[in-house]
């Protein structure tokens, strides 16, 4: 595990009974990145994401966060993380600002420090007017705000964000992106989890996806994209004699819905573009636009995995 890599996770298993919810995982992700783990329910990303912030333990494996062996010194590893869960730890009956006070005073902050921290998290997370105000008040998008403040109360290196998105609209949606970039860019890294494919491909660095107990497949979105069938190039032409020349020269090409476009399969690389765009210009065809479609991440995860799911009462 070098400086530069914040969790590393080599071996990784965990059954229950004959219930094997994690089958030899390998895992490492970079500091100040944020690290997408998507997966159907019951393929093990709660119990990975348990496991990695030491709620339980696991059967084997080697595991470092924060540059700290799980096995031998788990108390450094909780002092480097926070956890924000898919449930919501807000107590209804404070106010935003006592809640925040509530949790610098369990990490011993001390009053005059934990209420300034309490102060600079409710200004950073856009919760000034309401924290006065009981949470109960508080709209979810408001609430998942306030939640991950609470987190951040001790200024952790590592945040395990277990699908923190769920059930906001998407407004809010959108805006705890934004506060999840901010907290990347000042440093901190991200183990994320969720359901909602676009959010991987928006902010994720580095994607896994977890299948059955098994990585199935790691890579930056635009990797796993091309390595699902479907990626073509559009071109589209001024005249009907250039896209006629062009179907010579192209013979995998077909007409797409436009009368003057066609459809070209490529995996979407520069290097396939260029090859492309050499065949035409080799015989002076010209091309008025170029357009690249490649498959979306929900195409990524339908093919990568097991088609008929079912959902275990063992494994979240």
């Amino acid at each position: 595990m070098t400086p530069q890599t914040a969790i590393s996770v080599t071996g990784l298993r965990k059954a229950y009974g004959n219930n094997v919810v994690l089958d030899g995982i390998d895992l490492e992700v970079a500091a100040g990145t944020i690290f997408s783990l998507l997966g159907p329910n019951g393929a093990g990303k709660t119990t990975t994401v348990e496991i990695l912030s030491t709620l339980i333990e696991p059967d084997a494996g080697d595991i470092r966060v924060a540059g700290h062996d799980m096995a031998r010194d788990p108390d450094s590893v909780r002092g480097a993380i926070s956890v924000t869960g898919q449930f919501s730890a807000v107590d209804n009956l404070l106010t935003g600002r006592e809640n925040l006070i509530m949790m610098a005073d369990l990490h011993h902050l001390g009053r005059r420090e934990g209420r300034r921290r309490a102060d600079e998290l409710l200004e950073q997370f856009d919760l000034v007017d309401a924290g006065s105000k009981r949470a109960l008040a508080y709209s979810g998008g408001m609430r998942r705000r306030l939640d991950l403040a609470m987190t951040l109360v001790r200024r952790p290196g590592v945040i395990f964000l277990d699908e923190p998105t769920t059930g906001l609209d998407p407004r809010s949606r959108h805006a705890m992106w934004d506060v999840i970039r901010t907290l990347v860019a000042e440093g901190v890294t991200i183990f994320l989890t969720t359901q909602y494919l676009e959010e991987a491909d928006q902010l994720a660095n580095l994607i896994a996806v977890l299948d059955q107990g098994k990585l199935v497949a790691q890579g930056t979105a635009a990797e796993l994209k091309r390595r699902v069938p479907g990626s073509y190039v559009r071109l589209e032409f001024a005249a009907e004699h250039q896209l006629d020349a062009a179907l010579l020269v192209l013979d995998d090409a077909r007409r797409g819905t436009e009368s003057l476009a066609l459809q070209v399969p490529s995996d979407g690389s520069v290097r396939s573009l260029r090859t492309l765009l050499d065949r035409l210009d080799e015989q002076a065809i010209e091309v008025a636009e170029l357009t690249v479609h490649t498959p979306d991440l929900d195409d990524v995860f339908l093919a990568l995995t097991a088609p008929a799911r079912r959902q275990k009462e063992t494994v979240r």
